[in-house]
């Protein structure tokens, strides 16, 4: 089905699209311009959602406050991947008839190109990214969407049959995914979002939609080392491709003495040394590895290897930032967790200089301490949990110097000033940024902005 085709369908039907976030709203900007009758739904007040006088000025109905779901009339419903779609809301539209779906699925019966799609608990957002690089270092037309890259609906008519179309999907996404992707890449898989999901069997249940469909996918890459995605081999009834760093899988990539290689039955192939990934860390190499068994049979060798050489990595994740007299400066924004930092100082092999802190979320620091001792040089703390990291790490028997600085700025500028030629910095704060800035990305694009005023 074509997108016209889709939008056909709609013209004579009555639309809900619920939660009017960033990726609903060039889905509304469609319905609307095909003149189709489109009522947009979000629990945020009136006086506090930016884009309301300009979706009336489109002819869009609004439903807004917490009332919003109350008296759903639509023919099709669009859901926000956020909202659960078993809600008695849905659930009563769903009896008397209408269709429940969302931006997510629909483009999925449109898109006319190869779909590889990326999830899991850890990592997809980086292997997602480094497969659209290592497509486009082929040649290849990338599409790159889902949970990154901006919404794709409303794109899909300029899409050709050759491209190649790469999504991370979470488990929000996946729950009613009715088609399978071309290729589907589980990164690995662990307890997560049980928040939102009922129990841990709802979310794995989630993450295995993304290949348990009829058809299944032409190929499945499954990370070999972690439990859960090795027990799902025997699910997979097409091509399956593993990787893993600690055993040598009967097709696939793993890695021995710091190589990587290609394996299929009694074949091996060495395809680079790891020293020669430009982004640091061991979850890049299994990032990275799951990325050439996506990209297998489509992207040469040559191909792969220049994205492992060149790619810097995704923003606010161990992204280099610049190196200033012989000192590298690394932004790891997105860390905003003890676990996250500690990834984050792993993935080097020399001790760095950390600037750590931020606003308390209740998690407790005292597994951070032991990974300071490792790991850093010398400690930078600032935030509303400076003295609670600078204790975490005094009492794990760290020696170095400690800098307590309120100022994050001043923090920045005193971590550079600590360095000597050779040294890394890093900002992996462990904490959620809001004491200061809105959210991680903030952050790491305010301390990306004084690094690159050093002088």
């Amino acid at each position: 089905m074509t997108l016209s085709e889709y939008i056909d369908e709609l013209r004579c039907k009555k639309v809900d699209v619920i939660g009017i976030g960033v990726s609903n709203r060039p889905l509304i900007r469609l319905l609307r311009s095909n003149g189709i009758e489109v009522t947009a739904r979000d629990k945020t007040p009136r006086e506090r959602l930016d884009c309301a006088d300009e979706l009336e000025a489109m002819g869009v109905s609004l439903v807004l406050g917490s009332d919003y779901l109350a008296n759903l009339e639509g023919d099709v419903i669009f859901r926000s991947p956020g909202i659960r779609p078993d809600v008695p809301e849905f659930c009563e539209a769903v009896s008397r008839g209408a269709v429940l779906t969302s931006e997510m699925e629909a483009f999925f019966e449109v898109c006319p190109c190869p779909i590889i799609a990326v999830t899991g608990s850890d990592g997809k957002t980086t292997t997602t990214t480094v497969i659209s690089e290592i497509l486009k270092n082929a040649g290849k037309k990338v599409w790159i969407g889902g949970n990154i890259g901006t919404p794709l609906l409303d794109r899909a008519g300029e899409m050709k049959s050759e491209d190649y179309c790469v999504l991370e999907l979470s488990s929000f996404q996946l729950m009613t995914i009715k088609k399978s992707p071309t290729v589907a890449v589980i990164t690995n898989l662990s307890p997560n979002h049980l928040d939102w999901h009922r129990n841990m069997e709802e979310y794995l249940a989630a993450k295995i939609n993304i290949f348990n469909n009829d058809p299944q996918p032409e190929k499945v890459v499954l990370n070999l080392d972690n439990d859960a995605t090795r027990a799902l081999i025997s699910m997979v009834k097409s091509e399956c491709l593993a990787f893993s760093r600690k055993s040598v899988p009967q097709n696939g990539f793993f890695c021995r003495d710091d190589v990587i290689y290609s394996k299929r039955g009694d074949c091996c192939e060495e395809i680079m040394s790891v020293g020669d990934i430009f982004i640091p860390g061991v979850h890049n190499v299994e990032n990275y590895m799951a990325a050439f068994a996506a990209t297998d049979g489509i992207a040469s060798r040559a191909a792969m290897i220049k994205t492992a050489k060149e790619f810097r990595g995704v923003e606010h994740r161990i992204e280099f930032v610049r190196e200033l007299n012989g000192i590298k400066l690394y932004n790891d924004s997105i860390a905003s967790s003890p676990s996250r930092t500690t990834a984050g100082l792993r993935s080097f092999k020399q001790k760095v200089i950390l600037i750590a802190g931020g606003k308390d979320k209740g998690v407790p620091f005292d597994s951070l301490g032991p990974e300071i001792v490792k790991h850093v040089k010398k400690l930078v703390v600032t935030g509303l949990t400076a003295d609670k990291i600078r204790d975490a790490a005094i009492n794990a028997g760290f020696m170095g110097e400690i800098i307590s600085e309120t100022d994050f700025d001043e923090a920045v500028k005193r971590a550079y000033g600590a360095a000597e030629k050779g040294d890394i910095v890093i900002l992996s704060p462990a904490c959620t940024s809001f004491d200061r800035f809105k959210n991680f990305a903030e952050r790491g694009r305010h301390f990306k902005d004084i690094v690159m005023g050093l002088e």
